[in-house]
């Protein structure tokens, strides 16, 4: 029942205030996100690489309501990929693109996200790396896989993420599941309605299955965003039913969550890459991140109680 309630609260400008201003929030977030600036992004990115992880970096900015946020977080993302750049963070490091922070839901949003985006794919690309559009609530999927298709032209390597909630999501991974595509299969964490995604949780495991095999019997590269110890084994259990080797798949899980199971999959010699938010706009992702799982949500309260 909190799922939806969080999820609300995550747009909620007044909750935000609440949250935001609270002592204890700051040491909490920390644990989710690996900054506000730049610098400390990097510092992560190393301390993670050295430990054989790989990374997705996101600058943390969705939800604008102006041309010129979309142009500071373009900009944000382009010294982002100069700093990749510069100290050949590029084989370990990738990104992550919200399109909302491009300007999506913005007047002529779906031209203007292209717009801005593109000079950080081609920046991505100089520093040898590739972007992954994240993707958002339903109303968004149409015109960011449009903006995939657009990107795909001139940097095949550019991924998309689907989520498995959607009713729609096992046509898009038939669609995406060709040579080259490279796709992040998630549950979800938007709060949906009934008429285009699944409420269950049963239900939503078992679509996401169902998507996962698609994606592993395909010719693409999958990218199994989940921290599901079942999902896990699944994926594990299906790349070796479809031949395929470590190199052909990875596993990706959220910064500051089951860091000990990501060691272990590293160990075992799986490709694990770790999701870094970094950025003055967190409050957004730290709620969904609350909503997604009550062990996180009882974190939080924990050093509420703790700290208060």
């Amino acid at each position: 029942m909190l799922g939806p309630v969080l999820l609300a609260a995550a747009r909620s400008d007044s909750i935000r205030r609440i949250v935001a201003a609270a002592p204890v929030t700051r040491p909490v977030v920390e644990r989710f996100v690996a900054g506000e600036r730049l610098t400390e992004s990097m510092a992560a990115v190393r301390t993670l690489a050295a430990r054989g992880l790989e990374v997705t970096l996101d600058h943390l900015g969705e939800d604008i309501t102006d041309p010129a946020e979309a142009l500071r977080n373009r900009d944000a993302y382009l010294q982002l990929a100069a700093a990749l750049k510069e100290h050949g963070l590029g084989v370990k490091a990738e990104m992550s693109v919200k399109l909302s922070a491009f300007g999506q839901a913005l007047a002529g949003g779906h031209e203007l996200a292209l717009k801005n985006v593109t000079p950080v794919v081609e920046a991505a690309a100089e520093a040898g790396t590739t972007v992954t559009l994240d993707m958002e609530d339903h109303t968004t999927v149409d015109s960011t896989l449009a903006i995939l298709a657009d990107l795909r032209e001139r940097f095949p390597q550019t991924g998309a993420v689907l989520q498995s909630y959607l009713f729609r999501t096992e046509d898009d991974c038939h669609a995406l599941a060709g040579e080259g595509s490279r796709v992040r299969l998630v549950k979800g964490a938007y709060k949906e309605p009934a008429t285009v995604a699944f409420q269950d949780k049963r239900e939503v495991d078992k679509a996401y299955v169902r998507c996962l095999k698609i994606l592993m019997a395909g010719e693409g590269y999958p990218m199994i965003g989940s921290h599901d110890p079942r999902m896990v084994a699944i994926a594990q259990e299906l790349a070796h039913r479809n031949g395929r080797k470590p190199a052909d798949y990875e596993f990706q899980m959220l910064y500051g969550i089951r860091e000990a199971e990501q060691q272990r999959l590293v160990a075992e010699g799986h490709r694990m890459r770790v999701y870094i938010p970094y950025g003055t706009d967190w409050y957004g992702y730290f709620m969904r991140r609350l909503a997604e799982r009550p062990a996180n949500l009882g974190f939080f309260l924990r050093s509420l109680a703790t700290r208060g």
